[in-house]
């Protein structure tokens, strides 16, 4: 009885980590709203990056759905800011596909806002922004207020810049005698200062649900398309950086799509053929002394068991088995 139980467990086990496996690793983009940001300036009566709010809670949605891995925000900002990737990039299908192979992940999600705010568009918006007890004086507020909220999300191919899914979403809250902020604007916000789109207060106010509402129809879509979406074929190209024993440092981690567990070909250079008329290499001559599992992995490099015919040695080549 107690060996069926085992047996069990450990079957159950597997089909965990197998589905684990499975899971597409994404990157969600900060959205490009630059179509509505001149609705956002007479809103808050200053700038606020709603596309970076929206990706976030594009993020939490995916996550707490289970269908993806998603790339966690901090490395995706890290990469961002050593790529320099400006804020007019946001929307292209190519630059956001160069990105995400050095994010190393399946693919990569971009979109747009398209429609934000009051669907009035003849009655002005509060110009007073926020003031510490609530929405500003100076606005102007109907008898009954409607936020709508209109978003699209586009799931790009690393590979191939191939754009895989195209969904939309749109969200639509009204209530009588408030404004597009009211019940639910309290104290903590400002006009100029930053605002937390995952926040109960904005939640709570007509233009956070219709912001919600908007995100959860683009999350429903794309965790159907999950199941469709190419695996990324990951070849692994680097060097030894470091020999110890049977312990080695590679130079590539997981922005090369490198993971614990994976198995590495160990190679040495034996000479270099050159095009006689130009002096080109055009081959490297090279053997294989050995293989390397991974065993610890951060975004730049990896460490890892080494077996071998003999030792292995800094500059030696590492790459996925042919």
């Amino acid at each position: 009885m107690k060996r069926s139980v085992v047996l069990v467990f450990a079957l159950l086990v597997f089909i965990s980590v197998s589905q684990a496996q499975k899971k597409k690793r994404v990157a969600v983009m900060n959205f490009d709203y630059s179509t509505v940001h001149s609705t956002v300036m007479s809103i808050w009566g200053a700038d606020q990056d709603i596309g970076k709010g929206i990706a976030d809670l594009l993020v939490d949605k995916l996550v707490n759905d289970g269908q993806y891995s998603v790339i966690e925000r901090k490395a995706l900002d890290k990469i961002l800011a050593e790529q320099n990737f400006s804020n007019s990039d946001r929307a292209d299908p190519t630059s956001a596909a160069k990105l995400g192979k050095v994010l190393g992940v399946d693919a990569i999600i971009i979109g747009s806002i398209t429609q934000f705010g009051r669907d009035d568009k003849k009655t002005g918006i509060g110009g007073g922004g926020f003031s510490r007890l609530g929405v500003g004086i100076g606005g102007v507020q109907k008898r009954e207020s409607k936020a709508e909220v209109a978003i699209t999300a586009r799931m790009i191919n690393t590979e191939t810049a191939e754009i895989l899914a195209s969904v939309t979403g749109k969200g639509e809250s009204k209530r009588g005698g408030t404004s597009l902020l009211g019940a639910g604007a309290g104290s903590g916000g400002g006009g100029g200062g930053a605002f937390d789109m995952s926040s109960s207060n904005f939640g709570a106010t007509i233009l956070g649900e219709a912001v919600h509402s908007a995100v959860d129809q683009v999350g429903q879509q794309l965790d159907q398309k999950a199941a469709a979406l190419p695996a990324r074929v990951v070849n692994i190209e680097g060097l030894v950086a470091d020999a110890s024993g049977n312990t080695l440092i590679v130079n590539v981690g997981k922005r090369a799509g490198v993971s614990v567990g994976d198995r590495l070909e160990v190679r040495r250079k034996i000479r270099e053929v050159k095009d006689p008329s130009t002096g080109k290499v055009i081959k490297r001559v090279e053997d294989k002394v050995g293989e390397m599992v991974v065993t610890e992995v951060d975004d730049g490099s990896a460490t890892g068991t080494y077996t071998g015919s003999g030792p292995a040695k800094v500059g030696d080549s590492v790459r996925t088995p042919q």
